[in-house]
Order: structure tokens, then C-alpha cells, then sequence
């Protein structure tokens, strides 16, 4: 069981290791969202940007975001979006921290080639990798580097196995909570669905409103949890609660979620680290020997 740990380790060392850093990265978003904006996000100054940089009512969607200080709309402008700045209400051009969080999210769900299937069989090998590691038994907690290795595993097991377990639910689409109520295809306005989701919620939650399979979805934060909605002409309609998604993203309460998922990931990149180290200390002892006796022997002879 130790070698084949290892050598699922070593077969999978570097897509796991972009995994876990892109996870790192992604784990802050969430808080990062929650930061106030520089100005007030009303309904009259977001329907005033559709005024100005939408007036043929073309736009499909839109996303806030905060840290970056911009509203982005999707399907207007030449290149299909236009930021819009919080503060001035006049296109703006930027990379901000938005640029780091979709190269990071790339990474993470297909490792920037397409390869979600590599994705997925990581994240199995990370699941195998802790059930491996339960199965060889309890750890002898020494001060070495494989007693910090073994003792990180298994103090942080029920996260370690959480999160990857999680991730390939969200692939299976285990725990998603049904199909969302609203009929599917319904053209709802822009503009008509940010007066609706003004009527009962603070803009300043809103995070995003976007197609997604067939129904206008918008997801906003009350207090520290991220909900969605489906936007009908009717008004808003609550969507099953994803719990494998709110759990792995750390969505369900954006500072203890965020907590953890970075505290997670710094102990994976412990573990990855430590796991490689103590392979190839054991892998190059062993040779050594073997190099100074066959020195030895041409020596003599």
C-alpha cells in the first residue's frame, strides 16, 4: 500500500500541484467578493449603466465585481462585455484581480488545456491517496519529516477527503438539489430582472446574473452565504441549494469558507511537498550504496 501511495503520487505530482494552488487561489474569492464597493450599488445606478453602455437592451448578463471595483456586462460591446466602473459609470479598461481568478478557475477545472478528464482522474487519485493512507494504519508522530507528513493527514482527513470528494460530486452532479423551478428559455430583460431582484434583496449581494441551462440564474449573497435565484417574469424563484458546489467553493459562509478551503490548501501543498521529498530521500539513499560499492569494486579490480 506505501508504494502504490507513492507511485500515485508521483504519476499525478503535477496535476495535483496545479489543482491545489489554483484551489488556493480560488479559496479567497469569496471573501475577496464581500469587500464593500466603493459606491453604492442601487438599483437606479445599475440600471443607469444599462442606460448608458446597453441602450438596445442587447445584454445577456452581468457579474459584480467588487474587488476589482467594475460591473461587467455580457453580450454588448465588441468583444461581447464591457466593464463598467463602480465609482465613475464609464467603461473601463483593466486586469484586475478578476484576470487572476479566471486563470485560476481554468487551471483548476481543466488545467488551461481542455483537460477536465486529467481533473477528474486527480481528483480520484486524491480521494485513493487518503483511503491509502487510513488503510497503512495510525501514524507514529515523530519530529521528521514523514511524522509532520503523516501527522498533517491525518489531522486535517475529514477536509483532505471532503474537498476532492466534493469536487467530483459537482462533476457527477451528485447533491445539486433537482432541476430549478422556472420554465426553461424564458427571455427575462436585464433590466427587468435587476428591478426584480431589487424589490426583495440588497443589490450590494448581487454577485452574477447569467443564462445557465436555459434559465436567467442570479446568485447573491445574504450575509455571508451566497444564494441562488431563478428570474422569471413572475419575480424570483429560490434554486435548490448545490450543496457539494457550496461546500467545495466555500460559498456557504464566505469567511469560515474561506478559512478553511485556504487552510486546506496549504496543507495539501504541505502534504504533496513533504510526500515528494521523502520519495526522493528514500530513493537516492538507496543508491548511494550501490554507487560506492561498484566504485569500490573497479577499484580493486
Amino acid at each position: 500500500m506505501l508504494r502504490l501511495h507513492r507511485w500515485i503520487t508521483l504519476v499525478f505530482a503535477l496535476p495535483l500541484l496545479g489543482i491545489i494552488v489554483s484551489g488556493l487561489v480560488l479559496s479567497i474569492e469569496p471573501l475577496a467578493q464581500r469587500q464593500a464597493p466603493a459606491a453604492p450599488l442601487t438599483e437606479a445606478r445599475l440600471l443607469d449603466f444599462l442606460d448608458r453602455h446597453d441602450p438596445d437592451g442587447k445584454a445577456t448578463g452581468l457579474s459584480v465585481r467588487t474587488y476589482d471595483q467594475l460591473v461587467r456586462l455580457s453580450g454588448v460591446g465588441e468583444d461581447g462585455t464591457v466593464d463598467v466602473g463602480l465609482a465613475s459609470g464609464e467603461e473601463v479598461e483593466t486586469e484586475g484581480f478578476a484576470e487572476w481568478f479566471g486563470w485560476a478557475r481554468g487551471l483548476h477545472e481543466r488545467l488551461l488545456l481542455d483537460l477536465g478528464w486529467l481533473v477528474t482522474a486527480s481528483t480520484v487519485a486524491m480521494i485513493a491517496l487518503a483511503v491509502l493512507g487510513v488503510a497503512m494504519g495510525w501514524p507514529r508522530l515523530r519530529n521528521t519529516l514523514g511524522g509532520w507528513h503523516a501527522g498533517m493527514a491525518w489531522l486535517t482527513l475529514p477536509l483532505a477527503v471532503l474537498s476532492p470528494l466534493t469536487g467530483l460530486f459537482i462533476v457527477m452532479g451528485v447533491g445539486t438539489g433537482g432541476a430549478p423551478a422556472g420554465p426553461r428559455g424564458e427571455r427575462v430583460p436585464i433590466r427587468a430582472a435587476v428591478s426584480a431582484i431589487a424589490r426583495d434583496h440588497d443589490l450590494a449581494g448581487l454577485t452574477s446574473l447569467r443564462m445557465r441551462g436555459g434559465r436567467l440564474v442570479a446568485r447573491i449573497y445574504e450575509g455571508s452565504r451566497l444564494s441562488t435565484y431563478v428570474v422569471t417574469r413572475e419575480g424570483l424563484q429560490p434554486a435548490p441549494t448545490n450543496w457539494s458546489r457550496a461546500l467545495h467553493e466555500g460559498n456557504w459562509h464566505a469567511l469560515l469558507g474561506t478559512t478553511f478551503n485556504t487552510l486546506l490548501s496549504l496543507v495539501l501543498v504541505g502534504l504533496w511537498g513533504t510526500g515528494l521529498v521523502i520519495w526522493a530521500r528514500r530513493r537516492f539513499r538507496k543508491r548511494r550504496p550501490r554507487a560506492r560499492q561498484s566504485a569500490r569494486a573497479a577499484a580493486s579490480g
